[in-house]
């Protein structure tokens, strides 16, 4: 199996049309023609990994943080990262980033919390906006169920818990082809009137291609006459963290428990002098997440879990909600299954495997 075809597959799962702007996600290094023999999964790309890959006859690495992340003006071995850069090309190792893309996929980190926690009716935290297009073609009466069924295939026509949505509506068309035009309908040099559809669905960012491709080789005409327009409304299956409900409401410190077993956690770090409030609606966002707590307060979450979190924000949201820090590591260290799982589904007969060299670099005492 080439390199491609496993980075094909997980921009498939999670797209890298959903990474932030800052972000390096992706094939970092490595030939995408390169036949692969193995792949191990990790959270940080560090020379134990690499070494660990090498011994174990790994040729790709999948990591969650990249290990390209600001600028190089040089590759001289003279810092970790040049060393474990010079060391996987010299080794022939492909090294791969599922970063915020991950992180902003319905299916990525926040969402298997959510699974873990137990969480009922949940959604995105804070949605993107942009993200998503409205497609408008016209089409023959008789091609119109075609057209439709290949948008839809293709992956339009996605809202929420629904898909194949589309509106559809009657009229007529008109057209008039020159000498060099081979009409589907119609003659050459004279205007002809055609009973139409109007097809309209959602098309997101990601898949603009995908869907233009397969509406196109499903139309009988030769000029496809469509309209795109990019839409503000927030896609609901796209963007930071997770909120939703407890099955039921639990006192701050049962939950806090519950939370350090399920995350098998040290120590959390919190704002509550008084933890026998009751917590009902959960935020969550893996990594750095108190750009979040705005929306988790909007949200009307009564406790919001995340990594990173600021003296300060402590301090400025003492009487609004429970903010619980458990350690970057500690937020997204799942990502190393959730990549495991999604891999081993997809490719059960190849070898993949988690890193056992993947540590967290904060420790306590």
């Amino acid at each position: 199996m080439k390199t491609f075809e496993i980075c094909q597959y997980l921009d498939s799962v999670f797209p890298l049309a959903y990474q932030e702007d800052y972000d390096n996600s992706g094939l970092l290094i490595g030939d995408p023609q390169n036949e692969v023999f193995g792949i191990l999964i990790c959270f940080d790309i560090t020379e134990k990994i690499i070494d660990e890959a090498i011994a174990e006859n790994k040729n790709l690495i999948i990591s969650h943080h990249p290990l390209i992340f600001k600028g190089l003006k040089k590759i001289n071995n003279s810092s970790s990262s040049e060393r474990i850069i010079i060391k996987a090309i010299k080794n022939n190792i492909s090294i791969y980033a599922a970063h915020t893309n991950l992180d902003n996929s319905k299916n990525g980190i926040n969402g298997y919390i959510g699974g873990l926690l137990e969480l009922k009716n949940t959604k995105i935290l804070s949605p993107v906006e942009n993200d998503l297009f409205k497609l408008i073609v016209f089409c023959p009466e008789d091609h119109t169920g075609n057209v439709r069924e290949a948008l839809f295939m293709a992956g339009s026509g996605k809202i929420g818990n629904y898909d194949n949505c589309s509106f559809n509506s009657e009229g007529f068309g008109t057209f008039r082809g020159n000498e060099s035009a081979t009409p589907y309908v119609g003659i050459k040099n004279e205007i002809h009137f055609e009973k139409e559809q109007k097809i309209e669905t959602i098309v997101p960012k990601h898949l603009l291609n995908v869907v233009l491709s397969a509406m196109i080789k499903a139309h009988p005409y030769e000029e496809v006459a469509y309209d795109l327009i990019p839409l503000k409304n927030l896609n609901p299956e796209v963007g930071a963290g997770i909120v939703g409900n407890l099955p039921k409401s639990l006192p701050a410190k049962d939950f806090l428990e519950i939370l350090k077993s399920k995350l098998q956690l040290q120590i959390i770090r919190h704002n509550s002098s008084d933890l026998s409030k009751t917590i009902h609606r959960v935020a969550y966002s893996g990594g750095s997440g108190a750009f979040l707590i705005n929306s988790a307060v909007r949200e009307k979450a009564d406790i919001f879990i995340s990594g990173d979190i600021k003296y300060h924000d402590f301090f400025d949201y003492q009487n609004r909600l429970l903010i619980a820090d458990i350690g970057h590591f500690e937020s997204e260290k799942m990502i190393q299954d959730i990549l495991f799982d999604v891999l081993t589904k997809k490719f059960p007969n190849f070898a993949c495997s988690k890193a056992k060299n993947s540590e967290n670099p904060v420790h306590y005492l």
